[in-house]
């Protein structure tokens, strides 16, 4: 079990670390490899696997809806955690919600029960990205175009992606193959550039990061057990849905708080200092992930 799990993390924590290194002796342009990864890698990616026929859909709604819950009963659970302690709730909610399952998830779904994984981290994923770029922002500017939100290349690619996949439409194997060779450039290419993000740690706020790194994974857990009994998820489904509900938050957050000057310094404390105490969290939940015999 501790191979397994040391095979799992160390390709996550090498391909980051190898971002630090890099980012420590040279300046690379994250902001422009983050446009390119969220324009066309992972549309590609989100398209090709959604579109393919092999990948039914139907069997994963009830593990949509389990991620729903556990994205939206963060905000619900911490709510109150955050009048008791007068935190600004629109600095401290959403990256309590919305977790690293991009940058994070993908990659460690993959690498921990392999491909047979990727629909189900890809689902997770959306339901992330998408209560993100519609609740999320909304938090933050109640005003917030809709029509701004859906023109997002991943929302788009979203949708088509399932249009094709529930309308039955068989795309040509040369045209998936294409899709998922350019869609598999956004897993590397997202750990990377965390590394590199890891680097902007801001420490003046680590109480708040502290308090963020504990209970960012300890709500999501919260709501994941019971909702793995109440849906009836199959085993990998349940192996998936653990490890999303556990995931820190995403560095999205920090970009979006930027864009919108909603405290992005305390923002940034609470979502580097979150994916570092991951490097304590993620082992123990995928030990008892493994323990449990779920995959």
């Amino acid at each position: 079990m501790i191979g397994q799990i040391l095979s799992t993390l160390l390709p996550v924590f090498l391909i980051a670390g190898c971002g630090a290194l890099y980012g420590r002796f040279r300046t690379p342009d994250i902001k422009g490899l983050n446009v390119l990864n969220m324009e066309l890698f992972v549309p590609m990616l989100v398209f090709g696997v959604l579109a393919d026929q092999q990948a039914p859909l139907q069997e994963y709604a009830g593990l949509a809806l389990a991620a729903a819950v556990v994205v939206l009963g963060s905000g619900v659970i911490l709510y109150p955690l955050a009048r008791v302690l007068n935190l600004n709730l629109k600095t401290f909610l959403p990256p309590m919600m919305f977790n690293n399952s991009g940058n994070m998830g993908l990659p460690l779904l993959v690498l921990a029960f392999g491909e047979a994984a990727l629909p189900a981290a890809i689902v997770l994923f959306i339901v992330e990205m998408l209560l993100h770029f519609s609740v999320g922002l909304y938090m933050l500017d109640p005003h917030t175009s809709v029509l701004k939100r859906l023109k997002l290349p991943v929302v788009f690619a979203c949708i088509a992606g399932l249009t094709v996949n529930l309308a039955g439409v068989s795309l040509p194997g040369w045209l998936l193959q294409s899709l998922n060779m350019l869609g598999e450039i956004c897993i590397p290419l997202m750990l990377f550039t965390l590394g590199v993000r890891m680097l902007d740690i801001d420490f003046s706020d680590w109480k708040l990061g502290m308090l963020g790194a504990i209970a960012c994974p300890l709500s999501g857990l919260l709501l994941a057990w019971p909702m793995i009994y109440l849906l009836d998820l199959p085993g990998l489904q349940v192996a998936a849905l653990w490890v999303f509900a556990a995931l820190p938050p995403a560095v999205l957050n920090y970009m979006v708080a930027e864009q919108y000057q909603q405290e992005p310094h305390k923002v940034a404390s609470l979502v580097l200092l979150s994916n570092l105490g991951s490097l304590v969290v993620m082992p123990v939940v995928l030990g008892l992930v493994f323990a449990a015999g779920y995959v």
